[in-house]
């Protein structure tokens, strides 16, 4: 009886533990939607202290916030949901098409459609140096923030790169700056730890088409 009992409280524990982490998913997904947070991180760390929750030994992985960010926005935002991705995306085309010259290629959530109010487009460029780059938009006087990135890619190797940062049509686009033989290789995501998913300026026309 004892060890058939300590096994149901282990259960008990598990589920409980489960229930706890889907709670925190859930909040954290609504505070993505709903209030312009875009890191995982400080959006589960709120969320567990909103929900009383913060002693929880395992926060929701980042795969879960996104499974839970991508249900909240079809059931609360799906009206909007497709209008928002496709001028986000055309947008982005524009930038591409702009930025042609550096091999853009489109990532982030305006690429796999999980968009918010607040989402940003991110591009990846392919440069010998970040500072072409930077050249290129002061000859066409476009106003920039620089700042840096911490990337990771397979075999736990991280690399900084630089990033520019200014707005099209009153919405932020975000540059990484890779040299062309880094830039090959697809870094991995920070929601699933897999190569990120890319696109190319002919795969999003083709996607608008």
């Amino acid at each position: 009886m004892g060890a058939r009992s300590g096994a149901r409280h282990g259960k008990a524990a598990v589920r409980g533990e489960e229930q706890k982490r889907l709670r925190i998913a859930t909040e954290a997904a609504r505070i993505m939607a709903e209030e312009g947070v875009r890191d995982f991180q400080i959006a589960k760390r709120k969320a567990a202290a909103r929900l009383n929750l913060s002693e929880i030994r395992h926060l929701p992985g980042n795969e879960e916030v996104q499974a839970a960010l991508s249900e909240h926005l079809q059931l609360f935002h799906n009206a909007e949901l497709a209008r928002n991705t496709r001028r986000l995306r055309e947008i982005a085309v524009e930038a591409m098409r702009f930025l042609s010259a550096f091999e853009p290629r489109l990532v982030g959530a305006v690429l796999s459609g999980t968009v918010t109010p607040t989402s940003e487009i991110q591009l990846h460029l392919s440069a010998d140096s970040s500072e072409q780059v930077g050249l290129f938009l002061q000859e066409h006087k476009i106003p920039y923030r620089l700042g840096e990135r911490r990337v990771r890619f397979g075999g736990d190797r991280y690399r900084n790169v630089a990033t520019y940062h200014f707005t099209a049509d009153q919405v932020a686009v975000e540059l990484c700056v890779f040299d062309p033989r880094a830039a090959r290789e697809a870094p991995l995501s920070p929601v699933d730890g897999r190569p990120m998913r890319r696109a190319n300026l002919k795969e999003m026309e083709e996607l608008l088409a």
